[in-house]
């Protein structure tokens, strides 16, 4: 019940005329930069924190969340029209929403996608609002020893659960790392990995790191790719709309199983990219007529839009309750809460009970936001894709740099920015994770952190990470993570000689 009545304080925040058209304009925003090829949530949120420095950070974090929510939207609108995500969580989408736009059943397709996204993002909503308290409350056991060992558990989960090859996540994370370490240590304050250049000193922004990767190098590759963009007309009308709507119960089950898919990969770090995949994957596996997905089937829309949004809003519970990050957006909106003067973790809810539920209340009205200004504008949006892309590059290109300079002010940081965006390119060629490399780059020094003083506690000794049961479960759960892919693979090995012996 407190939960409840601490939600109530928060509506209390948020519906407010400032806070309202705050989301209209950050949703807005958010669609904007889920259209346009290159730049993206985590992106679109770097290059518009710099503008809240001065906000409150109530308002700065309404404001983000619903660029946030924009983006997602933004992404399903030109998966559908043109089959080009604008968001990686969005590559799902194309399967079967542009089929489904070329048999003229384009508003179809985008009422599904935005309601069933809707439905997601409700639900990851709901999940933070009835356990945050508890969470928070439950991490509030936590000293040192435990915060490594959460820590270790997100970088080891990532390898685990990511998706990706084990050894280039490890090479992601282990990049990151470095770069967090550049500047003043915190705990000795002698001066590591700066090679005598004074501009490194302060060291390397995670922003200026999200502008180059997410911004610069998408760019790059889309030039390589020679991206020509030939979409689908589309209208939505309101009649069209309530009619789908009234056939979106019959998806019951993929709605519940997205959802659920969606907020496990949202509370761990799987992301909404992975949840989107995954959602597609089970409701192809589980229908009746699988041979349909691909063609146009409307399941096949439904299912990775709700797990897409669901995994977006849950990733915040973790973020907000544990000071750990579920996606790389949630990495970018965590620095900015510590730009601001916030700790993000069990005591942001007893020091700032206002910005937390202003947050949570403001999830619930800016996916209602999201939805009807989505619906409204998608001939709008859908006309800035077929600006020839000769104009619409160099526009992000200079969005970028701009971003890049505000955030301090040095000239030092665009160079930085490109450099960050050639190794985005790198990476997006070679096929290594990004958002791996985010996450370390943010949280990276607080686990460092964590482990020397766990180990100036303990005298050097590795066993107070096994001094008590929470901390012991921790590492333990950590390092199944960790190995997974080792178990795994001897898992098969072993099955495979079973079925060999048995033949």
């Amino acid at each position: 019940m407190d939960n409840i009545a601490n939600l109530m304080h928060g509506f209390e925040v948020a519906l407010t005329a400032h806070h309202i058209l705050l989301m209209i304009a950050g949703v807005l925003l958010g669609v904007l930069v889920g259209v346009l090829p290159g730049l993206g949530a985590p992106n679109g949120v770097s290059l518009l924190l710099p503008l809240t420095f001065s906000m409150d950070p109530v308002s700065a974090i309404i404001l983000l969340a619903s660029l946030y929510w924009g983006a997602l939207f933004g992404g399903s609108t030109t998966s559908i029209l043109f089959n080009i995500p604008g968001e990686p969580s969005s590559v799902a989408t194309t399967f079967d929403g542009h089929p489904m736009a070329k048999q003229g059943k384009a508003t179809e397709a985008l009422s599904f996608a935005f309601l069933s996204a809707g439905f997601g993002a409700l639900c990851g909503v709901v999940l933070i609002t009835l356990l945050s308290g508890w969470v928070a409350n439950f991490a509030l056991r936590f000293s040192s020893p435990e915060y490594f060992a959460v820590y270790f558990m997100t970088f080891a989960s990532f390898i685990g659960l990511g998706g990706a090859s084990p050894f280039k996540t490890v090479v992601s994370m282990g990049i990151g790392f470095s770069l967090a370490t550049i500047g003043m240590d915190s705990v000795s304050g002698n001066v590591r990995l700066t090679f005598e250049y004074d501009v490194l000193l302060a060291g390397v922004s995670f922003l200026i790191a999200v502008i180059g990767l997410f911004g610069i190098g998408e760019l790059l590759l889309t030039m390589e790719e020679g991206l020509k963009f030939e979409g689908v007309a589309a209208k939505v009308r309101i009649g069209d709309v309530l009619r789908t709507a009234t056939k979106l119960p019959r998806y019951w089950l993929a709605l519940a199983r997205s959802s659920l898919i969606g907020i496990w990969m949202g509370i761990t770090p799987g992301g909404p990219t992975a949840a989107s995949f995954m959602s597609y994957a089970m409701a192809k596996r589980s229908s009746r007529d699988p041979d349909k997905f691909g063609k146009g089937e409307p399941e096949g829309v439904i299912a990775p839009e709700t797990a897409d949004h669901a995994a977006g809003s849950s990733a915040m519970l973790p973020m907000l309750a544990l000071g750990i990050p579920g996606s790389a957006t949630a990495a970018v909106m965590m620095g900015g809460l510590m730009i601001w003067g916030l700790n993000p973790g069990p005591t942001l809810f007893t020091d700032r009970p206002d910005f937390v539920w202003g947050l949570i209340a403001s999830m619930y009205l800016g996916n209602i936001v999201a939805v009807v200004i989505v619906l409204a504008t998608v001939p709008l949006f859908a006309s800035i894709l077929r600006i020839p892309f000769a104009i619409i590059g160099p526009v992000i290109v200079v969005i970028c740099f701009i971003g890049a300079f505000t955030a301090a002010n040095r000239e030092f940081d665009i160079w930085l920015a490109l450099i960050f965006g050639l190794v985005g390119y790198l990476f997006k060629k070679l096929d290594y994770p990004i958002a791996p490399l985010v996450l370390a780059m943010v949280i990276g020094d607080k686990a460092e952190d964590a482990f020397r003083q766990s180990m100036i506690f303990s005298q050097g000794s590795l066993s107070i990470f096994w001094s008590n049961a929470l901390v012991g479960t921790l590492m333990a759960i950590g390092l199944v993570l960790l190995f997974m892919p080792l178990i795994g693979a001897g898992l098969r090995r072993l099955r495979g000689q079973g079925e060999t012996r048995t033949v």
